[in-house]
């Protein structure tokens, strides 16, 4: 059993305090690369976090088995084998969307987001404390991704949700900007992405700035007021 505690923390680490996109740092390839809108961020966040939630709980399960001189190489062929699953899936599915994201499926393998959480949190706690930080982990990754990838779409060609008609046919996207928008093509490039991000950071930090302010401030002292006096 999980206390409500441990969720709260599991859940505000995951989302927010240690995200993994603009807290650790982590997995930048596939962060600058597929975020070109935000529907190729949103879907492979959503292949990373089943890859982190069922490799989390296996390896949770395991970890009193698994010798600590090998437990690298087999966490590698434990995630491995999901994202195998993944990967097939993704090509069965949605195979236009799985050509759009090409490599970076596969690539979730070596992902240090995931190799990280198992290595770290996993392979030292219960299965479903794991799953939840995979769960977790990934939902972080997501939110980063799918703003990540809806502002360089925005500035870069004017629209909202470009490519849904991969996932969902007869979905199109949404034109925010007037079709003449000439575009802006540094948004849609790696520079882009890493100007988009810092930016990102930078808001990560103001906000934890101010709420660190905010816990420290003292609470206001109390008002005396001036008894009535009864004749």
């Amino acid at each position: 059993m999980i206390t409500r505690d441990e969720f709260k923390t599991i859940a505000g680490n995951g989302i927010w305090k240690q995200n993994t996109s603009i807290v650790q740092i982590l997995g930048l390839c596939p962060l600058l690369a597929v975020t070109t809108n935000a529907v190729n961020g949103i879907m492979l966040s959503l292949a990373t976090i089943i890859v982190m939630a069922i490799s989390g709980f296996a390896v949770a399960s395991l970890r009193n088995l698994i010798p600590h001189e090998i437990r690298i190489p087999v966490f590698i062929l434990i995630v491995a084998a999901l994202v195998t699953v993944v990967d097939l899936l993704f090509n069965a599915n949605l195979h236009e969307l799985y050509l759009v994201l090409g490599i970076f499926i596969p690539l979730i393998v070596t992902n240090c987001i995931v190799l990280a959480r198992v290595e770290a949190f996993a392979a030292k706690n219960s299965p479903l404390q794991a799953t939840l930080d995979g769960v977790f982990m990934g939902i972080g990754m997501l939110w980063t991704l799918a703003i990540l990838g809806a502002m360089r779409e925005f500035i870069g060609s004017g629209t909202i949700l470009g490519g849904i008609d991969m996932v969902f046919p007869g979905l199109q996207p949404i034109q925010v900007l007037p079709e003449n928008y000439p575009g802006f093509l540094l948004a849609l490039l790696p520079p882009g992405a890493f100007i988009l991000l810092g930016c990102m950071i930078a808001w990560k930090n103001w906000m934890s700035a101010k709420a660190a302010a905010r816990a420290q401030k003292p609470p206001p002292a109390p008002v005396a007021t001036a008894g009535c006096q009864q004749v």
